[in-house]
């Protein structure tokens, strides 16, 4: 599929996927939702990177929303299978087998807040700014929303932001744990493709069953989630990974993994 919406590049395993629609705000429509999709196969099947970061063109926006352009040609039924396809590539994104950044660089409002917290963690500049405020608009998050932000943020924070529609900027949305890092603008890119590259030279079975046990983990009790790390862990002990990671620490040297 040839992109018009975003941008897809992968060097040194690591990929880079940015939305591409800076007239906009970088919102999304189905096209956009269609290239994600295909995008996040390529990556998935490819085998060629080992992390990705998404964020988006220009100076403003890192995602501004869906496009609000759009609404008014839908009827309920294309509304319902909007949010679905949102959804589905949403968590297709989510399930990726390899560490997923966020790098927001402006506006993450509705859709592009839901792309956020579909990744595995949000790297944001200090102009950033966090919402959900379809509320405004007289409708609800159809991306996932309600239920990421209230996994991220607690349930009556999630209430709060859904039912007033408030922005947040970099700093609050660090205090209730929606960003892990916040930088200044014009250092965001290089750290957190500093971060990028240093998880790109880790151990693939370890970041993947990292991201699988604390993923898995969130959805059961505590006992069966450890009883999935300790399988996760013997795993681990049968790629070549480890024995090279525990060869490399006693050689005193960095390890070189698969």
């Amino acid at each position: 599929m040839a992109y018009e919406n975003i941008l897809l590049e992968i060097k040194d395993g690591v990929g880079v996927l940015t939305f591409n629609r800076p007239k906009v705000l970088n919102a999304l429509n189905p096209q956009t939702l269609e290239e994600v999709g295909d995008a996040v196969g390529r990556i998935a099947d490819g085998g060629e990177a080992r992390v990705l970061v998404v964020t988006g063109a220009g100076e403003k926006a890192f995602v501004a929303g869906a496009d609000i352009g759009e609404f008014p040609s839908m009827d309920s039924l294309k509304a319902r299978d909007f949010a679905r396809k949102g959804q589905e590539v949403f968590f297709r994104l989510e399930r990726l087998p390899l560490p997923v950044i966020a790098c927001v660089n402006g506006f993450a409002l509705g859709g592009g807040c839901e792309i956020a917290m579909s990744c595995d963690f949000i790297y944001a500049s200090e102009k950033a700014k966090f919402g959900q405020p379809e509320i405004n608009l007289g409708i609800i998050p159809g991306f996932g929303g309600t239920q990421r932000l209230a996994r991220l943020v607690g349930r009556a924070k999630a209430k709060e932001l859904c039912m007033t529609g408030e922005m947040i900027d970099a700093q609050q949305a660090l205090l209730l744990g929606l960003a892990t890092k916040v930088f200044p603008a014009e250092a965001l890119v290089d750290e957190t493709m500093k971060t990028a590259r240093a998880l790109a030279a880790k151990g693939r079975t370890a970041l993947e069953a990292i991201k699988r046990v604390v993923d898995c983990g969130m959805d059961v009790d505590l006992k069966t989630g450890c009883a999935l790390e300790a399988e996760a862990f013997g795993v681990c002990f049968a790629s070549p990974d480890a024995k090279e990671g525990a060869t490399a620490f006693l050689e005193k040297r960095k390890p070189k993994f698969l």
